[in-house]
């Protein structure tokens, strides 16, 4: 076994934590989002890293930092909370739930699966 733990390690030593979305800065990236060019451009592709790209230029167009992979994951983890919501309410009898920023995601997802 010529493999040290250096070499198992080093992968994460290079991944650093990006900082937290702010309230205004998910605010901006739901509005890029919501362009009616991207979500038409999400509708009809099947591979959207060129997409994630022009929404992370978007955001650099507004002043933040956040790279492709970053609006991805955050767009994902919008969706997901919208969905939570969405299922919460569907059962009777159970109080309403919304999630962060309900009513701007839902004028994005509610109109097309983007």
């Amino acid at each position: 076994m010529a493999s040290s733990s250096a070499e198992v390690t080093m992968g994460s030593q290079n991944h650093k934590r990006a900082p937290a979305w702010t309230k205004w800065e998910v605010s901006d990236l739901i509005a890029v989002w919501g362009d009616e060019s991207v979500l038409s451009e999400l509708r009809s592709k099947r591979q959207n890293a060129n997409i994630f790209a022009k929404i992370s230029k978007g955001m650099m167009d507004r002043g933040y930092n956040r790279d492709p992979l970053q609006c991805h994951v955050k767009i994902k983890v919008l969706r997901q909370a919208d969905q939570k919501a969405k299922e919460a309410n569907g059962h009777p009898g159970s109080e309403p739930r919304t999630c962060c920023f309900y009513d701007e995601l839902h004028a994005i997802l509610g109109s097309a699966l983007a």
